[in-house]
């Protein structure tokens, strides 16, 4: 019986597909452990320690994901029945089901940005003035990169300008920083530089930087206990959790500079893509390790284009009824960028053919 070869998809959904290295895999074996809930756990402390520093904040914590890591932190940063002003295409607004109003009880104001960036006078004109009829607003959220936009970046400069905005109008300015290292190294600048302007954050361990699991709070030592507490009510209060914390202390040592491979093949493949009739791609917005396409020019919607891509053994994501999202990462190759090119040119051209028929 001949036994077909099981050829490995190129998988471009997303960069929480990435798997631990082996150097990773090792150090949970080794890590040293105890109960976190007691603080007892030494991996676990030596993270947070290392996760505060990096960011030029005061403490961090550890959490399981990055939706309950922004859960817990509107949830510190608000009382139930306040308002939180957020970029309208926003992660927290979009994909975390409705976790901030469900069990934070905090209405959202949605603000459309450009690129994934408020403007500093919308967020001013969204702030409900003090009424007895009004959710009053205590903070601001903003994301970086941001996904829904194609992994762009809101820099410094600009963060600062929204957290002037904050402050005048006595709001916690948050960052969803999931991306943020992809942020710092396109830029080609300290973290700290996009961190010093937000009063607390959250970063992902388990998307670009390799990590199976986990993501980081950081803030003030004040915001960390209340967090410390709001994670336990939501059930991330962890034992032996030096397992999740070893390999994101490796994350932090030795994969964030890799990062910029990351980057590189995104643009390799955007200016593929534009090349392509059919697709368009805003190349503007290709600055980390995604890229959005627009399929509407192929006359089909944008989840049969990934149902075809998918049969051919590139895996991607429809994220509205014309736009498909890649996302680039450890484990993707620039040879795989050009195999994926190939293919999706393939599939443009049968999808073209079968138009006129």
């Amino acid at each position: 019986m001949n036994v077909k070869e099981v050829v490995k998809p190129i998988d471009l959904r997303s960069d929480t597909v990435t798997l631990p290295t082996e150097e990773m895999l090792e150090a949970i074996r080794h890590a040293k452990l105890g109960d976190d809930c007691y603080k007892e756990d030494p991996t676990v402390n030596q993270l947070e320690e290392m996760a505060a520093k990096k960011m030029g904040k005061e403490a961090a914590m550890l959490v399981p994901s990055g939706t309950m890591a922004n859960l817990v932190s509107v949830t510190a940063n608000t009382n139930r029945g306040d308002s939180a002003i957020l970029e309208a295409d926003s992660h927290i607004y979009w994909y975390e089901v409705g976790g901030i109003s469900a069990i934070a009880g905090v209405l959202p104001i949605p603000v459309k940005g450009k690129m994934g960036v408020m403007n500093p006078a919308d967020i001013e004109a969204a702030i409900r003035p003090e009424s007895l009829h009004y959710a009053k607003t205590t903070l601001v959220c903003i994301e970086n990169t941001h996904n829904r936009a194609g992994g762009t970046i809101v820099t410094p400069s600009q963060i600062e300008a929204i957290s002037k905005v904050a402050k005048e109008n006595d709001l916690r300015l948050y960052m969803d920083g999931a991306r943020i290292f992809n942020a710092a190294v396109a830029l080609k600048v300290d973290v700290r530089e996009f961190t010093r302007h937000v009063d607390n954050l959250m970063f992902c361990l388990s998307k670009g930087l390799s990590c199976p699991i986990g993501s980081i709070v950081v803030g003030s030592e004040e915001f960390i206990e209340k967090s410390r507490k709001i994670r336990k009510i939501l059930g991330g209060g962890m034992r032996q959790a030096g397992i999740i914390a070893a390999p994101g202390i490796i994350a932090l040592e030795k994969m964030i500079d890799r990062l910029e491979d990351d980057h590189k093949n995104a643009r390799l493949l955007a200016k593929g893509l534009v090349k392509i009739e059919g697709l368009h791609v805003d190349l503007r917005t290709v600055q980390t390790n995604m890229v959005m396409c627009d399929v509407d020019g192929l006359g089909i919607p944008a989840e049969v284009f990934v149902e075809r891509l998918r049969v051919r053994g590139v895996l991607t994501n429809s994220i509205s009824k014309t736009r498909v999202r890649f996302v680039t990462h450890r484990g993707i190759e620039k040879e795989d960028i050009e195999k994926a090119l190939s293919i999706i040119e393939e599939v443009v051209k049968e999808i073209k053919t079968e138009s006129k028929r």
